[in-house]
């Protein structure tokens, strides 16, 4: 997943687009950025800012997007008029959601939005935004409404979104004892996600939510799972804060993230690039799965939760990376790996004679199975056709294939199935055959 952000430099790295990097990189997604302002600050004192021309910018959006598929846009500090104007006009037209993180001030005094560009900012940024995520100073600001009680916030959001955001999410409301929470305005319904609240001070926490929302929702999560996995991966990085300068301890992410979710994620992302790729999606989609190293059940298979699915000569991933997200090729790793332990990924491509022939000339272990044998008790209950067919293709032979095939049935696309030791290794057998 490609992740840009937009926004100024921070050279203590705690915030800013150096922050930026930092989560997108540690939850697995690939960071672009494009400057729009130069800070010299560190965790003590604010210096001074240096906006890049509007020309500038511009230029490097236009490098950015003419070379790479970006998924989500974060967009931070926009130091002046000029600078939201440059972005306005480069962005206006794109379907991408977009993340507005609107920094006023740093935790450290320094001005990161010029008061004379407050309303350039309203007609020209708001507008773009999938969900805007101010703090209640930045929501006051923004609104003109003082916050004062919950019918407030509730006004405060309405009025944002009067402005042109899609969705508002107003951070670091401080509920019952011991809980900070974020007040959630989706348009039709309005919520709390609240969690436990940690006083000490850090440098870069409203970086951290809005990068990992940024995460959330490129990956493709709804508005509320994407608050919650924000929320949760800033309480990590306020509480593994670092006293790494002399003044505001910066945070520290810490990435939870699944390393087996890494490796699927690149060599899908190598899979679908892959040149006549479209040629070998079949009619039900492909799904491209990755086991865990012991396998209890479909649960340890990660998978797509939707499908790989073909768009004219685009390739697309709908869906999230999830354990179990994967029934049908999930279901047939579960049963091969439980003879051959080492085998712990595997793709689904569309059956054909050609394909078949060139991976005997590749010399890879070639199985089949006829569904035509399937017994009537296995085809009426859902889900057992798979791991019967892999059973009869692999029950009498010590190698482990490479490809396992059937050529269909009443109602069921004929397949190929393509096994190895994981998704890197998988992938390298497609291009032999392609």
């Amino acid at each position: 997943m490609n992740l840009l952000s937009i926004g100024g430099s921070d050279p203590s790295s705690g915030a800013g687009i150096q922050s930026d990097v930092k989560t997108f990189t540690s939850l697995g997604s690939y960071a672009l950025t494009v400057i729009t302002s130069i800070t010299s600050q560190n965790t003590t004192k604010f210096g001074k800012v240096e906006p890049i021309s509007p020309k500038m910018i511009q230029n490097q959006i236009d490098s950015v997007f003419s070379d790479f598929k970006i998924d989500a846009i974060k967009i931070g500090m926009v130091y002046d008029s000029s600078t939201i104007k440059s972005i306005n006009s480069k962005l206006s037209k794109i379907r991408i959601p977009i993340i507005l993180d609107p920094v006023i001030k740093s935790s450290t005094g320094g001005i990161l939005l010029k008061k004379n560009a407050l309303d350039t900012y309203k007609k020209n940024l708001l507008p773009l935004a999938f969900v805007v995520t101010p703090n209640i100073s930045e929501a006051s600001i923004l609104s003109e409404i003082k916050i004062k009680n919950k019918q407030d916030l509730l006004r405060c959001a309405l009025k944002i979104k009067e402005l042109g955001a899609k969705n508002v999410v107003i951070t670091g409301i401080d509920s019952e004892r011991g809980t900070i929470s974020d007040f959630v305005f989706d348009g039709r319904k309005n919520y709390y996600i609240s969690g436990k609240m940690l006083k000490q001070a850090n440098h870069g926490s409203g970086c951290n939510f809005s990068s990992a929302l940024t995460v959330g929702i490129g990956s493709g999560k709804s508005l509320d799972i994407a608050v919650k996995f924000a929320k949760k991966y800033t309480y990590n990085s306020i509480k593994n804060a670092k006293q790494i300068g002399k003044g505001i301890p910066i945070t520290y992410s810490i990435s939870n993230s699944d390393k087996n979710k890494k490796i699927l994620e690149n060599a899908i992302n190598d899979f679908i690039n892959l040149k006549r790729v479209y040629s070998v999606i079949p009619e039900c989609q492909t799904n491209f799965v990755y086991a865990k190293k012991k396998i209890k059940s479909n649960k340890d298979v990660l998978g797509v939760s939707g499908r790989i699915v073909k768009a004219g000569k685009d390739i697309v991933v709908a869906g999230n990376l999830e354990y179990g997200g994967s029934k049908h090729v999930g279901s047939a790793l579960f049963e091969i790996n439980k003879k051959f332990p080492h085998i712990r990924s595997a793709v689904n491509i569309k059956y054909n004679l050609n394909l078949i022939n060139r991976c005997r000339k590749k010399s890879f272990v070639v199985q089949g199975y006829d569904r035509f044998k399937e017994p009537h008790k296995i085809k009426r209950k859902e889900n057992l056709s798979i791991s019967w067919g892999i059973k009869q293709a692999i029950k009498n032979y010590k190698i482990a294939p490479d490809i396992i095939y059937h050529k269909g049935d009443f109602g069921k696309e004929p397949m190929i199935m393509i096994f190895g030791s994981d998704p890197s290794n998988v992938v390298e057998k497609v291009i032999k055959i392609l």
